[in-house]
């Protein structure tokens, strides 16, 4: 930030926190990151956790969601300029600084600028290889150019190469549910990160992740092998999905399209499922930040079925269930403790 020069400049306190709790909490998480606390500052600390116990609250949600793998994996996908503002070394000159209780501001930006932005910064990297590309919350039907119908999921991004006779399509992110034309004469492949999926005429979707594949068939057949060992394939019927890996394939399961697929319809189907399972998902169709205080929270147990237009509203729905406290911050950031 350009305005950090300035001697004299304060604009960092426009960054300030409403709440003057709130405010104080992140100001000693800032120091406290910086640089060991000495004696005397230690000792102030202390005196100011118990002022009062919302003091203490407010600091250690503020130190969990500055910890947190979600913030931490956020920052990751930032320019390595935007990044600097996640080193702690950098984030004050010295506790006894006198641009330090501004730089404090700077500091709330930080992460507020990283918990709101990192996912939009990797979609816009895949914009210049991606034929067809959605936001997150968004779903889009095409019509391919051989009169199959690719339906693509919130947040996901696909390739397609339909030239000399070809029929293959690749999903750089996300997931998409295909109804292929039938050509046995002009196999239909769709490729993830790990697996390959080949058809002649079905209905299926694809889903890849950092870590796998999965591969889900409603109706008709289709093979999976996978991208590294063509060898090691497997044959699903309808109502079986599999997963692909760097390493293998995994064992066929069976699940039921109608709720694993539930997407298509704008929904989301879950049966006693972890409720940071479920927070997982819904963080996939929610243009924000769902950060977890309390692990025991994501330990619940639920069962559920949501419309995935109102995110914030179905999360609210399950923290009450779960007897969470949700609390809302600007710019998305959605908190549960």
């Amino acid at each position: 930030m350009e305005h950090e020069s300035g001697e004299n400049d304060t604009s960092g306190e426009a960054f300030a926190y409403p709440d003057p709790v709130v405010d104080e909490a992140l100001e000693w998480l800032i120091r406290r990151q910086n640089a060991p606390l000495e004696q005397a500052e230690q000792q102030q600390f202390q005196e100011w956790l118990l002022r009062s116990p919302r003091h203490s609250e407010e600091f250690r949600y503020l130190e969990a969601m500055w910890g947190s793998p979600e913030l931490r994996k956020a920052a990751k996908g930032l320019p390595a300029a935007t990044r600097g503002l996640m080193d702690r070394r950098r984030l004050l000159p010295s506790a006894h600084h006198p641009r330090a209780r501004s730089l404090r501001g700077v500091a709330a930006a930080a992460i507020l600028m990283i918990a709101i932005g990192a996912w939009q910064y990797p979609a816009l990297m895949l914009r210049w290889r991606a034929d067809y590309i959605t936001a997150t919350g968004g779903r889009e039907q095409v019509s391919l150019p051989d009169g199959s119908m690719m339906l693509l999921n919130t947040a996901s991004a696909v390739s397609i190469d339909f030239t000399n006779g070809q029929r293959r399509v690749t999903i750089l992110e996300g997931e998409a549910f295909f109804d292929v034309r039938p050509d046995p004469a002009h196999p239909f492949r769709v490729a993830g990160h790990f697996g390959e999926t080949e058809v002649k005429g079905t209905a299926f979707a694809v889903r890849t992740e950092s870590d796998q594949d999965t591969v889900v068939l409603e109706r008709g057949r289709v093979e999976v092998s996978r991208l590294s060992d063509s060898g090691d394939h497997v044959e699903l019927d309808p109502g079986e999905m599999v997963t692909a890996t760097a390493n293998a394939l995994s064992a066929v399961a069976r699940r039921d399209p109608l709720e694993i697929l539930a997407w298509r319809d704008g929904r989301i189907i879950f049966e006693n499922q972890r409720l940071s399972r479920v927070l997982d998902e819904l963080r996939r169709y929610y243009d924000g930040t769902v950060i977890v205080a309390d692990r025991r929270v994501g330990d619940f147990v639920v069962t559920g079925n949501y419309r995935l237009d109102d995110v914030p509203g179905a999360i609210r729905t399950l923290a009450d269930a779960a007897g969470a406290t949700m609390t809302r911050l600007p710019g998305g950031i959605i908190l549960l403790r």
